[in-house]
């Protein structure tokens, strides 16, 4: 069991991170600024993506350091999930960093899906745009009817008509669907509500142009709307496309996701811990830089010893993120369901909890937009719920442990 970074990752990485000293880390301060300018309110159709970023993403292509997540080496880097890990760690430092690499979420989950399980007329005419920046996309999952922490919930329905399927339905919290270039859903939804209970759904690719898609709002995350991203509210009603929308086939959803999330979640979560990593360099930076009472206010009220409890919680959730990684590369997702959930509950929470450090330090500071703080904070309460909720996880992770032991799930899970 080997965490060290291959060759490869090695080189990749120390291209990517002077590319993010040049160019990403300067421009982080007048970005923020100038994008909540721009794209002040609630109206999505009013987003705009501040110019920079489309000349820092030619740069990044121009550079090799494009689709870095993709393992392919014709397509994309051609990185292992353990090899692109600490990669996505450089990204998370900056919360618009990964898009100039064409690592963003959830565009890296679709192009997954679509590679991994997308025909070869699917891969054309959506993969091939997805991959070279053209488009950005979105995943329909979550319902605003249900308690979506169970997926087996979904109501959202895909019906067949002929060479037809039929798409009616309410999804929210659909990451991206506010970006002025978001042409594509995955939307997954209730197929054969007889089935067995991971037997039941399926996924459709749906163009959000097609008559019948409409977004109602944008839904904010503590009064902000992160634009030009967005997390919208959108109504599928008797949405019809072709029936070669379809992916892999009916009743496939579950089957889909399970190989789209495990990945996904690597990624979620070494972005996670680069923020960490950010969020503890301006808490010392400005704890050693002010004084009060006579001392550097770093040295006051316990925050050294909040300083070497980051440190060593950063380190602790990157190593298990690592061995989920490492996992996942030699014995596949479905044995590395435990580290993939326990993944999912520590990286947020370590973040939420050295951001909150990082904002008490900073004072007043600390909840303004001259520093990134509150979008870190954001970020991390939002993961805590986001791709299911820390309890589901932790149930996860209960379940497998007591598995060991013969003992299986009570009558009550099992129903």
């Amino acid at each position: 069991m080997d965490f060290a970074p291959s060759a490869r990752t090695q080189e990749y990485l120390q291209r990517l991170q002077a590319f993010i000293a040049e160019h990403v880390a300067p421009f982080d301060a007048q970005y923020r600024r100038e994008n909540a300018q721009t794209n002040a309110g609630a109206d999505w159709r009013q987003w705009r993506v501040h110019p920079r970023i489309a000349q820092l993403k030619a740069l990044a292509r121009e550079a090799g350091l494009w689709n870095l997540f993709l393992p392919d080496a014709e397509l994309g880097a051609g990185l292992s999930v353990l090899e692109y890990a600490p990669l996505a760690e450089a990204m998370g430092h900056y919360e618009f960093a990964a898009e100039i690499f064409n690592c963003n979420a959830p565009d890296t989950g679709n192009m997954e899906v679509l590679y991994h399980f997308g025909s070869d007329a699917q891969k054309a005419q959506w993969l091939r745009p997805l991959l070279d920046g053209q488009i950005r996309s979105v995943f329909c999952m979550t319902e605003p009817d249900v308690a979506s922490s169970d997926a087996t919930n979904m109501q959202a329905e895909v019906k067949e008509d002929g060479d037809w399927l039929l798409l009616n339905g309410r999804k929210w919290w659909s990451t991206g669907i506010g970006h002025p270039e978001a042409r594509l859903a995955i939307f997954m939804g209730l197929s054969d509500p007889q089935a067995a209970p991971h037997a039941r759904h399926s996924m459709v690719l749906v163009p959000l142009d097609a008559p019948g898609v409409r977004i109602e709002r944008m839904l904010p995350t503590f009064g902000e709307y992160d634009p030009p991203y967005g997390h919208g509210e959108v109504v599928f009603d008797n949405v019809r496309v072709p029936r070669d929308q379809l992916i892999l086939g009916l009743g496939q959803g579950f089957a889909i996701a399970q190989g789209r999330l495990g990945p996904g979640r690597i990624h979620h979560c070494m972005r996670a811990i680069g923020a960490a990593e950010r969020a503890l360099e301006l808490m010392i930076r400005r704890g050693s830089s002010r004084e009060a009472f006579g001392q550097p206010i770093l040295r006051l009220g316990g925050n050294l010893e909040r300083v070497a409890q980051a440190r060593m919680a950063i380190d602790q959730a990157r190593l298990l993120t690592l061995y989920a990684a490492w996992k996942i590369q030699n014995f596949g997702v479905k044995n590395a369901m435990t580290e993939i959930s326990a993944i999912k509950v520590i990286a947020p929470n370590m973040l939420q909890t050295i951001v909150d450090q990082a904002i008490q330090i900073h004072g007043g500071a600390g909840v303004s937009h001259d520093v990134p703080l509150t979008g870190l904070f954001m970020i991390a309460r939002a993961l805590r719920i986001a791709d299911g909720p820390d309890e589901v996880h932790s149930a996860m992770v209960a379940r497998m442990e007591l598995a060991k032991y013969g003992l299986g799930r009570s009558r009550k899970e099992a129903a």
